[in-house]
């Protein structure tokens, strides 16, 4: 049992890493729009204001006296999913990235006190089957979701934007850090610019040098995204302070997995 386990999670991240999220999670759903009103994200905003420190610490035991009102902005993100037809792309993409961010904060309220997200997986967690992850907890429009679906099915595969990674939080340390704001249409650009600058040149999440670089796992986990318009190093060289000398050998440091409070 124990080895067939390992063989999952081997297939399992082996089709992440090399093949993308396509053949593992399909399209997305069709007709699952309810787009008479979009979500007003000025209250995501407030919260994130209130529990959420400038270097992206949460303050959880905080959070969770505010839940009533998490779950109003929640609804709103329900009541309101993106019909790619009549939204543009900096509206849908802000509002699946808040989404990301606001059920991650939920699923840590609905469980807290605990020292990792990864707490909440099963004794046996297999990558893209069955990790805290691919656990539809939360619906919108018509449909149960999970965060891999967001980020996987739908951020990743529909989008190509490398960015987000940046800008969605998985509420541990070596996470980038969770912005103090509500992602939103007409500030896009400038938000995945400023989180990608911002975490590329965190010595606590790289340490670049000219001939040595150290950077966080994420840039090992969707290399590809990475290299759509060039290598690995030209797409870090476009944000960092340091430049990587053409042909260093970059390697990357453990992640930690404790939470971001």
């Amino acid at each position: 049992m124990l080895l067939y386990a390992r063989l999952l999670h081997f297939f399992a991240l082996f089709a992440l890493l090399a093949f993308g999220p396509v053949s593992c999670l399909g399209s997305a759903p069709e007709g699952n729009y309810q787009t008479a009103s979009r979500p007003d994200h000025q209250l995501w905003t407030k919260l994130l204001q209130k529990h959420v420190a400038a270097d992206g610490v949460v303050n959880y035991k905080a959070f969770k006296s505010d839940q009533k009102a998490l779950q109003v902005y929640l609804s709103q993100l329900s009541n309101g999913i993106p019909d790619p037809k009549t939204w543009s792309r900096e509206e849908q993409l802000a509002y699946w990235i808040n989404a990301y961010n606001a059920f991650t904060v939920k699923l840590i309220l609905d469980n807290y006190p605990l020292k990792s997200i990864k707490d909440l997986n099963g004794k046996v967690s297999v990558p893209l089957v069955n990790t805290i992850w691919d656990d539809k907890f939360f619906t919108l429009g018509k449909e149960k979701y999970s965060l891999n679906d967001i980020e996987h099915r739908i951020l990743r595969k529909e989008f190509e934007e490398p960015r987000i990674h940046f800008a969605i939080n998985c509420a541990s340390k070596s996470c980038p850090k969770l912005r103090r704001e509500a992602y939103t249409a007409g500030k896009l650009e400038q938000q995945l610019e400023e989180q990608t600058r911002g975490f590329i040149n965190d010595p606590s999440h790289n340490r670049i040098t000219p001939d040595n670089p150290k950077v966080s796992a994420i840039f090992d986990w969707f290399g590809g995204d990475f290299k759509k318009k060039g290598t690995l190093t030209d797409f870090i060289n476009r944000y960092s302070k340091v430049r990587i000398k053409p042909g260093a050998k970059i390697g990357y440091l453990d992640y930690d997995w404790r939470l971001n409070e």
